[in-house]
């Protein structure tokens, strides 16, 4: 059900609606159909966002249209969780809703709803191929912000052959070496840390998970650089495994939308050499 409509940049920004057969709720997430030509066929990028927020948030702050228009690619924006009354919650920002780290939850009360991996990597790519006869879907790219960079990491690495395109705005490049991740996984997974390799880019790679390509940003003046999203682990892993990726700093830049949106167009027109060649 589509809820919202407004014209930009010659296309359309829509959000819609539906119930999720992955997470057992109503879900909410929001498209841009970038103006083309009757018949043709558009490759499909998705962004991840991070905790606290919704499919908003980069909608109204991400500044992803006009470049989204100039390169013709599809741009896509899920929520971060399941949510509602029935949906099980913690106190804090970074446990429950709005922050669902894009896995498939085995405990509970968290393992019938979580399922944000399931509804990434399936539901979602579904939804778009059966409801936007313009999406390309053997064109596909991911890319996200801190928990949704670690979210299109993960997911990009799991499915190399899927996404042609995978990039990320100040990661949490390892999960399983952060406060955020040993929250987050512990209660999402269970103690066996073994299963949270699945989830943690940097565990991934070392496991043999191979992209042919990755492009990071980071912000020096990123508060949670240290504690947090340790991108020096994430070079590591790559150097160790010799993959080919490009890990940029951007001096001065915070970890908020004010750094994703100044460098969100050179992202996609990243994406769009992949996608488009």
């Amino acid at each position: 059900e589509q809820t919202s409509s407004w014209r930009s940049h010659g296309g359309t920004q829509g959000v819609y609606s539906h119930a999720s057969e992955a997470t057992c709720t109503a879900m909410t997430f929001a498209v841009f159909v970038p103006p083309h030509a009757p018949g043709a066929q558009l490759p499909v990028l998705f962004y991840l966002s991070g905790l606290t927020c919704t499919h908003a948030n980069v909608m109204e702050k991400g500044e992803y249209r006009a470049a989204c228009a100039e390169h013709g690619i599809i741009f896509v924006c899920p929520d971060t969780s399941p949510r509602g009354d029935g949906v099980p919650d913690a106190e804090g920002y970074d446990f429950g809703q709005g922050a669902g780290f894009y896995v498939n939850a085995t405990q509970e009360p968290w393992a019938t709803h979580y399922r944000m991996r399931a509804y990434v990597e399936d539901e979602l790519p579904a939804l778009i191929a059966a409801n936007f006869p313009m999406a390309d879907m053997a064109r596909q790219g991911i890319t996200g912000h801190s928990m949704g960079g670690h979210g299109a990491l993960t997911i990009g690495l799991r499915n190399p052959a899927r996404f042609r395109s995978v990039s990320a705005f100040a990661p949490i490049v390892s999960p399983l070496a952060c406060p955020w991740g040993e929250k987050a996984l512990t209660g999402y997974l269970g103690e066996d840390r073994l299963a949270w390799r699945d989830y943690d880019a940097c565990a991934l790679i070392e496991d043999g998970a191979r992209l042919d390509d990755l492009l990071v940003h980071q912000g020096t003046a990123d508060n949670f650089l240290a504690d947090q999203l340790k991108t020096h682990l994430l070079e590591e892993a790559v150097a160790k495994a010799g993959m080919r990726a490009t890990i940029r700093t951007a001096e001065g830049y915070d970890h908020s939308y004010f750094f994703i949106s100044t460098f969100m167009a050179e992202h996609i027109g990243w994406h769009a050499g992949k996608l488009n060649a």
